[in-house]
């Protein structure tokens, strides 16, 4: 290929489907993508306060608008990622991280200028549509990326998000006592800005061949040969979800069961749920790189089977610093979910309808985000907190099991390639 003229050569990726810059634009979706989710996130420590800034009085109407206007952008964000990824597929991914960093720095700085909780939530609403700077960061690299290099370069991207996820909070824990809540939107929203100034100018989406239109029956949904790892992926992705997020409204209580030391309860709950954070990321890319080399059917079906077997032993530990192990040995092995199911689309997906495809899994992710929550709460109000920790367990098995006999079978795709 070295040998080939430019403009052979550009043909040539064209049409192996991957672009020359694929490592440039990983190194920006990364950081672009890190940035965005620390500004998304490091509202998570004061938004009660900033919600009691706003006229809000009533302790119970605190705490539930906090949940609504948080919520909110999840909720907006799962409605359109299918829309943006058909249009990406249309006009470019590029145009549609252009879109959303600039959507989101406009959003950030306006909720830094709200003047009552109405425009909060609405703020917030508008965040999560204009938004998905991360999800289509995924969405170019994997289609961007050769194949062969897919699961390792998703689980990078899958890392920086993670990271993003961690170090969000604990920034907006120090930033308000340093400027002020509204300074800190304003901050954020200038940080966003740097990052769709990096991604105007330095992503370079290879230019895809123009295509005949599909007939009728040819097109999107028709167009994809076998659906099942399709359908499986959508459920496995909300069933990630489900799992790491059905402990976040039992956490404190759980633990406070477990530490005698009353003052030590909120420290021990923020490193239990810091941990899975934390193991995710020091494994998403090496579990990216393995799967690349063994398969990505094999570690989706290996991560899941080992998540239920480690949420067992935490229905029934002893002591905070056995949970915290547990979460972070967990973490370790979700690790590999996001980049392997990003993949596995990726490999059985036309290229030309791949954003679509990969925005509707976005979506279902980001349900799983809202139903882990209420279902966790429910359950461990109801039931018994025990019970969420082995309800869990079971459908990460059911999962596992389902995945080993929705994986392809011919020669070609046991491999995930």
């Amino acid at each position: 290929m070295a040998r080939l003229s430019g403009n052979a050569f550009q043909a040539k990726v064209a049409e192996e489907g991957h672009s020359v810059h694929w490592r440039q634009n990983l190194v920006v979706c990364l950081l672009g993508s890190f940035t965005t989710i620390i500004a998304m996130t490091l509202l998570l420590p004061f938004l009660p306060l900033y919600v009691e800034q706003l006229g809000v009085t009533d302790h119970a109407a605190i705490v539930q608008w906090s949940g609504v206007a948080y919520g909110a952008t999840f909720f907006s964000a799962a409605l359109t990622a299918p829309l943006w990824g058909q249009l990406g597929d249309r006009y470019g991914r590029k145009s549609m991280l252009i879109r959303a960093s600039l959507g989101m720095a406009v959003s950030m700085s306006l909720i830094g200028m709200a003047q009552n909780v109405w425009q909060l939530v609405g703020l917030r609403l508008f965040a999560g549509i204009a938004g998905g700077y991360a999800s289509g960061s995924v969405i170019l690299v994997a289609t961007q990326t050769p194949k062969q290099r897919s699961g390792w370069a998703l689980g990078m991207l899958s890392s920086g998000v993670m990271a993003g996820n961690l170090v969000g909070p604990l920034i907006g824990g120090a930033l308000p006592q340093l400027f002020g809540i509204r300074q800190t939107f304003l901050l954020a929203g200038g940080v966003i800005f740097i990052a769709f100034l990096a991604t105007t100018f330095l992503i370079r989406e290879e230019a895809r061949p123009r295509r005949e239109k599909p007939r009728k029956g040819e097109g999107g949904w028709a167009a994809i040969p076998d659906k099942r790892p399709i359908l499986a992926m959508f459920a496995t992705g909300l069933l990630l979800m489900v799992a790491t997020m059905s402990i976040e409204p039992i956490i404190t209580v759980y633990v406070a069961q477990l530490v005698p030391d009353a003052s030590r309860v909120t420290m021990v709950s923020g490193l239990a749920m810091s941990a899975a954070a934390l193991g995710a990321i020091l494994s998403a890319s090496r579990l990216g790189k393995l799967a690349d080399r063994i398969g990505h059917w094999t570690v989706i079906v290996g991560c899941l089977s080992v998540s239920a077997v480690l949420l067992v032993p935490q229905a029934f530990v002893t002591a905070g610093w056995q949970l915290v192990g547990l979460r972070f040995l967990m973490g370790l092995a979700l690790g590999g979910l996001l980049p392997c199911i990003a993949s596995v689309i990726r490999h059985n997906v036309p290229d030309r309808f791949a954003g679509n495809v990969l925005g509707i899994s976005t979506s279902a992710q980001y349900a799983g985000q809202v139903i882990g929550p209420l279902a966790g709460g429910f359950i461990g109000g109801h039931v018994g907190m025990r019970a969420v920790f082995l309800g869990t367990a079971v459908l990460m098995a059911v999962g596992a099991a389902c995945n080993w006999l929705a994986r392809p079978v011919s020669r070609d795709h046991l491999s995930g390639r």
